[in-house]
């Protein structure tokens, strides 16, 4: 998870990131339980954040351990989910989890798998997985078309957002997806999922986003004005809806 500074980029929003960030379908899971998983799976969560996506397979009954490099959103999935006997959270990145050799019944990845490099991690999931383990990488996928709100939000990231287009192109696509698990693929889901937001939650959201620019930056204040005018024109009785496509691909990681 070098490229891009991806260990770094979400340090200074992390509160935004809490704050704003959505969650994932309960759906999700029971997808995976079609596929063999059970509760008493254990879980390794690659690129864990501040722990949004562990707090999903805790409440599904397993038992978590988050990984991830940067301190300070380590540090929030820790305070966040101290009350939960079955978390564990640990320094490590993707490419080297520093988790022991097949102890791991599930890895996910949630949010995080476009930034990681997509070969080496290949065996690094080989390694720690059991014989009956599996991976599966799902993420948000917001919808970029259908409401003035959608669209208007895209064109302002297009025309505000510091290296937006960089980061956007890195989600893989299905084809992608089922290339990078090869002959161990088992399949891929995609539910629907959103949030209802006000104008603070929107730009919480807008700023927990590792392309939006921060105070100082010239594109800073227009892009919060042009918010407001986005928002004031598309809410409906003071919220938007934030609209996603949640997508997972699960399977066994191919050679």
């Amino acid at each position: 998870m070098t490229d891009l500074r991806s260990t770094e980029r979400f340090s200074d929003r992390v509160e935004d990131y809490v704050r704003y960030r959505p969650d994932y379908p309960v759906a999700l899971v029971g997808w995976l339980h079609g596929l063999g998983v059970r509760p008493d799976w254990t879980v390794a969560d690659i690129g864990a954040g501040t722990g949004i996506s562990s707090k999903l397979f805790l409440d599904a009954g397993h038992r978590v351990t988050a990984v991830e490099p940067n301190a300070a959103m380590r540090d929030a999935s820790q305070r966040w989910l101290a009350s939960e006997s079955r978390f564990a959270a640990t320094d490590g990145s993707a490419e080297a989890t520093g988790l022991a050799d097949a102890s791991t019944d599930l890895v996910i990845a949630a949010q995080a798998f476009h930034w990681f490099d997509t070969e080496k991690v290949r065996a690094e999931f080989r390694r720690v997985l059991t014989t009956r383990g599996l991976v599966a990488v799902f993420w948000n996928s917001r919808r970029l078309t259908g409401t003035p709100f959608l669209e208007g939000y895209e064109r302002l990231l297009h025309e505000y957002g510091v290296d937006y287009v960089s980061v956007a192109e890195r989600y893989a696509d299905d084809e992608g997806m089922a290339r990078w698990f090869g002959h161990g693929y088992r399949g891929m889901a995609s539910f629907p999922h959103a949030q209802k937001l006000d104008h603070d939650g929107l730009l919480g959201r807008l700023m927990s986003s590792s392309y939006a620019p921060k105070p100082g930056h010239t594109n800073h204040e227009p892009m919060l004005a042009a918010l407001r005018s986005l928002f004031d024109a598309t809410q409906d009785g003071g919220t938007v809806d934030f609209e996603y496509d949640t997508r997972i691909f699960a399977g066994h990681p191919g050679n």
